[in-house]
C-alpha cells in the first residue's frame, strides 16, 4: 500500500485548480488523471499543459483509476460537486470555503459518513509563515500573554472581476476571511468565542462585500481584529500583537517587522514629549534602557505536508489535518459575522 499510487482528478481548472495541478505533477505518488471545467477555453488550456480534459464532470467520476479529486469550481459549486464524487466512490478535497452554510456542510458529511468515502478541505494558509510566526510567540509565550491580535489583508483593486464579485459565493468574506479568520481559530483552539461584531464594506461593489472587519472575543480574554480591504492605498501592518511584555509586527508578506519587548519593569522614569499642543509622560516612549528590538524569526512551513497527510488517510495510516468539527466552527463564525453586520449589532454566542 505505501508504494500503491493514488489517481487524481480535478473539476475545476482556474487559477487553483492549476495550482494543484502544478505541485502535485512534482510528486512520485500521484497519477494525474485528468480535470473537468466547464469553460472550454480552459479545457484547451488545460489540455495545451498535457492535461488530460474529460468531456464532463460525469465522465471524470466514473473513470476508476480515480481514486481522489480535488473541487476548485466557484464556491457555490462545492456541494453539488463534492456529493456526486463521494457516491461515486471517490475520496474528496473541496476549495476553501468547502461551502455556503453549516447546512450544507452537514449533508455533505452525511454524505462522508454514508458513503465512507474522505472528504476534506484545503485550508493552504495553514501552513503560511506569518501566521506560524506569530503561532509560535503565542505558544511559547515569548511576549508574555498576548491579548490583542491585529491581523489584516489589504488592497488596492477592489474584487477581482470574475466569479468573486457576484452572488452566490463571492466576496472577501468567502475569499480571504475563510483563511484569517480559519488560523485565529486554529490558534485559539483551546478557547471559545464568546462574541462577534462586524462591517462589511461596499464601496466598489454591490452585490457582493468588498471587504469586513470582525472584532471577534474568546473567553480566554483574548480580543482579535479581522480585517480584509481591496479600497487600501496604504496598508497597515498585516500582524500587530500585543503581549503583557511586549509588542510584534510583521509589516508585510516579506516580513518586515520587529518584536519590542520590556528589558527592565522597574525603569519607569519618562521624559515628557510634546503632543500636539500639550505635554505627556503616559504617552511618552520608553527610555531605550528598558526596551530591546529584536529580528522576527521566521517560522518555515512545507505545503507539501498537507497532500502528505492525503495519502496517508487514504491509506488508512493518519487521520485528517482539517477536520469536520473545525470547518463547522468556522463557518458558524462566518455567519454570525454575517448576521452581525446586517442586524448591526453583537453577537453573543458561544461556540
Amino acid at each position: 500500500m505505501a508504494d500503491k499510487k493514488f489517481g487524481w482528478g480535478l473539476i475545476g481548472y482556474g487559477g487553483m485548480g492549476n495550482y494543484h495541478f502544478e505541485k502535485l505533477s512534482l510528486r512520485d505518488d500521484i497519477e494525474i488523471i485528468g480535470t473537468y471545467d466547464i469553460n472550454p477555453e480552459r479545457q484547451k488550456i488545460a489540455e495545451s499543459k498535457g492535461l488530460h480534459a474529460f468531456s464532463s464532470a460525469e465522465e471524470l467520476l466514473n473513470d476508476e483509476r480515480i481514486d481522489f479529486i480535488t473541487i476548485a469550481t466557484p464556491n457555490e459549486f462545492h456541494k453539488d460537486y463534492a456529493i456526486r464524487a463521494m457516491e461515486a466512490g471517490k475520496a474528496v478535497i473541496s476549495e476553501k470555503p468547502v461551502t455556503m452554510s453549516s447546512e450544507e456542510l452537514d449533508e455533505m458529511i452525511k454524505c462522508s459518513e454514508r458513503t465512507g468515502k474522505l472528504f476534506t478541505v484545503h485550508q493552504n494558509r495553514r501552513w503560511d509563515p506569518d501566521y506560524l510566526t506569530i503561532k509560535k510567540l503565542y505558544d511559547t509565550n515569548k511576549l508574555g500573554r498576548l491579548f490583542r491580535f491585529e491581523h489584516r489583508v489589504h488592497g488596492s483593486r477592489g474584487v477581482p472581476g470574475d466569479w468573486r464579485n457576484r452572488q452566490p459565493g463571492g466576496g472577501m468574506l468567502y475569499d480571504w476571511g475563510v483563511h484569517l479568520l480559519d488560523q485565529m481559530l486554529m490558534m485559539m483552539s483551546g478557547s471559545k468565542v464568546i462574541s462577534v461584531y462586524s462591517t462589511l464594506t461596499h464601496i466598489s461593489n454591490d452585490e457582493v462585500d468588498d471587504g469586513f472587519t470582525a472584532l471577534i472575543k474568546f473567553d480566554n480574554d483574548t480580543e482579535w481584529l479581522i480585517e480584509v480591504s481591496t479600497n487600501n492605498f496604504i496598508s497597515l501592518p498585516l500582524w500587530y500583537v500585543l503581549g503583557e511584555n511586549g509588542s510584534a509586527v510583521i509589516n508585510d508578506w516579506d516580513f518586515n517587522g520587529k518584536i519590542s519587548m520590556v528589558t527592565d519593569w522597574e525603569n519607569k522614569d519618562a521624559v515628557p514629549v510634546v503632543a500636539g499642543v500639550g505635554l505627556t509622560k503616559t504617552m511618552a516612549p520608553r527610555t531605550d534602557d528598558s526596551i530591546d528590538d529584536y529580528t522576527m524569526e521566521i517560522v518555515k512551513s512545507d505545503w507539501a505536508e498537507y497532500y502528505d497527510n492525503i495519502l496517508d488517510v487514504l491509506r488508512g495510516e493518519a487521520e485528517p489535518l482539517i477536520t469536520h468539527t473545525q470547518q463547522r466552527r468556522l463557518l458558524k463564525l462566518i455567519e454570525n459575522i454575517f448576521k452581525s453586520a446586517e442586524e448591526n449589532k453583537v453577537i453573543d454566542e458561544i461556540f
